[in-house]
């Protein structure tokens, strides 16, 4: 098996839980793959062939995220373009993607064995079609955000499905979530938890200046459109999974629909999403 070990060094236990996952690899005579950028601060004891992210996805079998959420979605984008799955070991905060935590890394030789099941999240093909004529597009995992630049305290966005006008609202921003993302910023926003098997678009706002403002969830072929209207020299920013993707002013107008891609997690502990709700997101009961 070629196994992508794919790490965030910067978070907390990351490159001990890097260095042990490299030691139950090898054990399980895994064949390592690990982008360029680490060659020099992975140790040697074990033997890992060095390449570029889409080398090292392309050749895969499946790919071992030590990281949090924010790392599972970076790698998201490529993996779900080569249908390659993913396992993330939580070395962050919450981590609602992973399958294990840092300190059950061991049960990583279960890997082996066949001893999970793959969970096909739904994404976003997210698309900006500026008045110029040209055209910027992305897929997200979680969310796209469309909030209010520095020189425009707040924006007027147009939302529309398939060309009829679903809601006219002024807004610190607005986002449009999978269920993956319903648990993350959408939630914040007042949005729904949502399964994250279901197939839906959830359309939340931030801040809204109304009394009525309220989230929507539209069917998994809906076909959205936001038009952004600022002050002058305004701007609003499109984020694509926590990324900034580009600056939509007037005139221009951001396409999301469901995207031909999905990203595949595994899961080698057959826990349920509202256990890890339960357990991650709400504080247990006082005795």
């Amino acid at each position: 098996m070629k196994v992508f070990l794919y790490p965030n060094l910067s978070k907390p236990h990351s490159r001990q839980c890097t260095d042990e996952a490299c030691t139950i690899l090898a054990s399980e005579k895994a064949e390592i793959l690990m982008e360029d950028q680490y060659s020099g601060l992975i140790g040697n004891k074990h033997e890992v062939c060095f390449s570029s992210l889409t080398d090292c996805v392309r050749r895969c079998d499946v790919i071992v995220v030590t990281g949090g959420d924010g790392t599972i979605l970076r790698c998201s984008a490529e993996a779900s373009k080569f249908d390659k799955p993913i396992l993330g070991v939580n070395c962050g905060t919450l981590g609602f993607m992973t399958s294990l935590e840092c300190g059950e890394i061991r049960r990583l030789s279960e890997l082996f064995k066949g001893e999970y099941t793959i969970s096909e999240r739904m994404m976003l093909s997210v698309t900006v079609r500026y008045s110029d004529g040209k055209v910027l597009s992305a897929d997200a995992l979680n969310d796209a955000v469309l909030a209010h630049g520095e020189a425009t305290k707040i924006a007027d966005f147009e939302v529309s499905k398939s060309g009829i006008t679903v809601s006219e609202l002024r807004a610190d921003g607005i986002i449009f979530s999978t269920p993956t993302g319903a648990s993350a910023y959408s939630l914040s926003a007042g949005g729904a938890i949502i399964e994250p098997d279901i197939q839906c678009i959830e359309f939340s706002q931030v801040c809204a200046h109304s009394l009525f403002s309220r989230p929507i969830v539209f069917t998994p072929d809906s076909e959205l459109s936001v038009r952004c209207n600022c002050s002058q020299d305004g701007y609003a920013v499109l984020s694509v999974d926590g990324a900034i993707l580009a600056r939509v002013t007037n005139g221009d107008v951001v396409e999301i629909k469901r995207s031909e891609l999905k990203t595949r997690l595994i899961d080698l502990t057959g826990g349920s999403f509202f256990t890890s709700i339960n357990r991650k997101l709400m504080k247990p009961l006082k005795q």
